[in-house]
């Protein structure tokens, strides 16, 4: 199961946003964040496609969910108006975010050449 982050663990994971005007990850690895609402049918075709990035990927990246209705601060503050969106968060430069229900080799693409991850090799 993916993370689904809240507000409180959004500042001590990714971004403290309270305390931090420029952008600082917080993270270790890069990271991807899945902004979705339940009720989202792209969201629920994208779901075990990032189940399984996060599996083949490892601890290489962290894959965390937000969900727009239960975070709706989160939300506003990337001012996410169509889900899915996705943030890509690489460890030492600009978020960038995608948006739609992206196919996995779009998202392996996206991992590569923001986050600088490479596929781990089985």
């Amino acid at each position: 199961m993916l993370e689904h982050l809240t507000k409180e663990t959004f500042k001590e994971k990714v971004f403290n946003f309270e305390q931090n005007k420029d952008w600082k990850y917080e993270g270790s690895e890069p990271c991807l964040i899945d902004f979705y609402a339940d009720w989202c049918g792209p969201c629920k075709m994208i779901a075990p496609v990032l189940e399984e990035l996060q599996k083949e990927y490892g601890d290489t990246i962290k894959i965390y969910k937000v969900d727009t209705e239960d975070q709706r601060e989160l939300s506003a503050m990337f001012g996410i108006q169509s889900i899915p969106s996705l943030l890509f968060v690489p460890k030492d430069s600009q978020p960038q975010m995608a948006q739609g229900a992206l196919p996995k080799e779009t998202l392996e693409q996206a991992i590569a050449e923001v986050l600088n991850v490479e596929k781990p090799a089985n």
